[in-house]
């Protein structure tokens, strides 16, 4: 029998799997020389875009933009822009678009945001900005044809009152004129399955695109996720039980979950992926080498 680990690794072709990484610009110095390490070698597998986070409100506009025109200009990498409705005119949020247009930038990440008091706090749309990620959708799509992703939530958003009203968010977004869907991380495959079909029966055809955590921290992941709506198998817990002082084993659980979840995804027929890297090259790095990216066999060795 064959093992799922090594499957890929047969193949004399290129891997057909594509994936994308997620960066947040970073709060320091020393946090920008981490970041830019990381960067520097994830570009090696050759990924269809990173994108660039947006603090709430903005909160990370400057270094946001930094970030992106740093990766446009000293690599060879696609950057996407995050960019959100939260604490910004209408205007204002234009003045974004059109700048990055002018950088060179043509993909960007359209999100409604969290509320400026944090996850779990009540929106509020600013007073003369766009209201929700399909508005942000279409007025920049007026500015220019931007390539746009927005996001998408296998297991509803926190706020949503029903899968009828999550799914009608979503299609308002696709309506406007999104390109992609990339979803919030999940570690139930099955879930994802059927979100795939609640997207199906509304109608939505433009590519899912699954969001991929690999788990550095445990319990961080546990109260983040709590936040966010994703929920936590009891089979994922038990894997890291007893593994709080142990980090050399915890990232080893890690690279096991993922890469046993991005393999089962592979057999149910998905071959994109986007990585939420935290950050962070070597759990992702890992992954995607036994994904096959960025792998070139031996000349000397059998296929």
């Amino acid at each position: 029998m064959t093992e799922f680990s090594s499957r890929r690794s047969h193949q004399a072709a290129p891997s057909p799997i594509t994936a994308s990484f997620e960066f947040f610009p970073p709060k320091s110095d020393k946090m920008a020389e981490t970041l830019w390490t990381t960067v520097k070698r994830l570009e090696a597998l050759g990924p269809s875009f990173v994108s660039v986070t947006y603090g709430a409100g903005g909160s990370t506009r400057e270094r946001t933009h930094k970030t992106v025109e740093r990766i446009l200009n000293e690599t060879d990498l696609l950057p996407a822009a995050h960019l959100t409705c939260v604490g910004a005119s209408q205007s204002e949020v234009d003045e974004i678009v059109r700048d990055y247009w002018n950088l060179g930038v043509r993909h960007l990440v359209a999100l409604r945001g969290d509320p400026l008091e944090g996850i779990g706090s009540r929106y509020t749309p600013h007073n003369n900005g766009y209201p929700y990620a399909s508005d942000l959708v279409a007025g920049i799509k007026k500015i220019a044809d931007f390539d746009i992703s927005v996001s998408g939530y296998p297991e509803k958003h926190p706020e949503s009152g029903s899968w009828q009203s999550e799914i009608d968010n979503l299609k308002r977004k696709v309506d406007a004129g999104a390109d992609r869907i990339i979803t919030q991380y999940f570690f139930d495959n099955d879930i994802f399955d059927e979100y795939l079909d609640r997207i199906a029966a509304a109608g939505i055809n433009i590519p899912v695109v699954p969001g991929i955590l690999p788990i550095h921290n445990f319990e961080q992941t546990m109260v983040f996720s709590a936040k966010c709506g994703t929920s936590i198998p009891q089979w994922l817990a038990r894997r890291f039980a007893g593994l709080h002082n142990d980090p050399e084993t915890r990232k080893l659980v890690g690279v096991s979950i993922a890469c046993e979840q991005v393999m089962d995804l592979v057999d149910r027929g998905i071959n994109d992926f986007h990585f939420y890297t935290m950050n962070r090259a070597d759990l992702t790095y890992a992954i995607c080498h036994m994904l096959g990216m960025g792998q070139q066999a031996p000349e000397n060795l059998a296929a």
